[in-house]
């Protein structure tokens, strides 16, 4: 979406802040080469208080900041300097499913919609007056890559409408009804992993949330870590094994029992294949 805002023919990108990298987001991006391409100030945020970054931004006396991909709140004495608005965005439909990885949860729970939603940023996580918001279809073949693609579509036409806005003076907004809101929790190493008791959804749900730019669904197996990244559920129906166990193995392919079915995994990373009759 940057790369759309200096294109924008109203929009002057005066300034950016990013980070050189991240520890916990995969799919974490640094805008300091684009930056430097285009001939912009760039400010790194690593080890940096949000007070340094203020006093960098102030001297540039933005009228707009956008927050794109920022996963840590932003302090009123940042929100404070644009003259007109600071701008967020967040991939859900507000006011449900605030918080922390949209997309991955809106995958693992196996929603069937999600939607692309710009808003103005207050004190609060992701609880700011709406000023664009649009629906997008999640089809059962969609995963991450798939998912967040769709996203960045609609998101991108959404800010060039946004961008007209602000250069006409104009700025749509509606408040969120907190009393319909939700909010999705952090995740960590522990939520990515299989359990075979899971259904067979389940499943399938988790391993298409986590492909690239995400780490990937895991599971255990003569203890390490397995990365899989294709699933399909399994037209073997078996119900007096126990979850977990080797139904069979055809090529790299390895129907595994689960809670109320099978499912097979095709692309995954075991160094060797398990024989029929194997747990995992």
């Amino acid at each position: 979406m940057m790369i759309h805002l200096l294109e924008h023919p109203h929009a002057d990108v005066v300034a950016i802040v990013s980070r050189s990298g991240s520890t916990f987001n995969s799919d974490f991006c640094s805008l300091a080469p684009l930056a430097e391409a285009h001939g912009i100030p760039c400010f790194l945020a690593d080890g940096q208080s949000q007070d340094a970054m203020a006093a960098w931004l102030a001297p540039y006396a933005p009228d707009v900041i956008f927050c794109l991909g920022w996963s840590h709140l932003l302090s009123q004495k940042v929100l404070g300097l644009p003259s007109t608005a600071a701008i967020g965005y967040h991939p859900a439909p507000l006011p449900r499913g605030r918080g922390r990885h949209p997309v991955i949860w809106a995958l693992v729970l196996g929603l069937k919609k999600t939607a692309s939603c710009f808003f103005l940023m207050d004190d609060g996580a992701d609880t700011g007056d709406i000023i664009a918001e649009a629906p997008v279809i999640i089809t059962p073949d969609d995963d991450a890559k798939s998912l967040l693609a769709k996203l960045t579509t609609v998101a991108t036409a959404q800010l060039n409408g946004i961008v007209d806005d602000l250069h006409r003076g104009q700025l749509p907004r509606r408040p969120q009804d907190h009393k319909q809101s939700s909010s999705w929790r952090r995740r960590g190493q522990a939520d990515g992993q299989i359990d075979w008791r899971m259904s067979m959804a389940s499943i399938r749900n988790l391993v298409r949330a986590l492909v690239p730019p995400y780490i990937g669904a895991h599971f255990i197996f003569n203890d390490s870590a397995v990365k899989v990244w294709r699933v399909t559920v399994s037209e073997m129906m078996v119900s007096d094994l126990e979850p977990g166990r080797v139904l069979s193995v055809d090529g790299k392919s390895v129907t595994v029992k689960c809670g109320d079915g099978a499912v097979v995994l095709h692309e995954h990373e075991l160094a060797s294949l398990p024989a029929v009759g194997d747990y995992l």
